[in-house]
């Protein structure tokens, strides 16, 4: 994918299928999606339930405008979301892709500061983000014990260390940091801001499950 042509041509996100296929490229865990057309939801081999959302660039807020349908459990009933999907967005993608078992809820994010340059966020995500506000930053490249000081930073903290027996895969979460830094610094000319939200951190692994991606603008 060549963002720099992307940024040219005056794009100023990219697709939650274009995000996630570059996270893959970087080792981190996400979902495994499939864009669709009407024609292949009856042969499509897919586990029910799942999730079915618009993809487009021009779409960045997807929720926000009714273009999320989750716990969709029958082909009739990926027939009727896809065909809402289509109907309220012209021109866009559908996307599907299972369910994940949910786990612990972070955020990780890039953001570049005019002065600063890009720096890394961590904290709880989800639904409960902008109410808890319980975030830790560090300016990229990040270093494994960089991450880690990241994560005990948080007031959540305890989460990632057993707390009343809730079992998360703490590494993994660490490693997801470091390759999320190495995204950053590696793309820093090209990214504005990265969020990573919601990311279940689960007993045996890390999956980002939805991500957004604003492209630097082209001075």
């Amino acid at each position: 994918m060549d963002i720099a042509q992307l940024r040219r041509q005056g794009r100023k996100y990219l697709s939650e299928s274009e995000v996630k296929t570059i996270l893959k490229d970087y080792g981190i865990k996400t979902t495994n999606f499939t864009l669709i057309n009407r024609d292949q939801i009856e042969s499509l081999e897919i586990n029910f339930p799942v999730a079915v959302k618009v993809c487009s660039s021009d779409i960045i807020h997807k929720t926000d405008v009714g273009g999320v349908f989750l716990n969709v459990k029958s082909r009739e009933e990926l027939r009727e979301c896809y065909d809402l999907i289509t109907s309220r967005f012209p021109g866009a993608s559908v996307l599907v892709e299972p369910m994940e078992k949910p786990g612990i809820e972070v955020i990780v994010g890039l953001i570049k500061d005019r002065t600063f340059g890009m720096s890394i966020m961590f904290g709880i995500g989800g639904v409960l983000t902008e109410l808890y506000n319980d975030v830790s930053f560090r300016l990229v490249p990040l270093n494994r014990l960089d991450a880690e000081e990241m994560i005990d930073e948080i007031k959540a903290q305890k989460l990632f260390h057993g707390f009343r027996n809730i079992k998360t895969d703490r590494n993994s979460l660490i490693d997801l940091l470091v390759k999320v830094s190495r995204f950053g610094v590696e793309l820093e000319d090209h990214i504005n801001q990265l969020d990573l939200n919601p990311i279940f951190v689960r007993e045996n692994d890390t999956i980002v499950i939805d991500a957004k991606l604003v492209l630097e603008p082209v001075n």
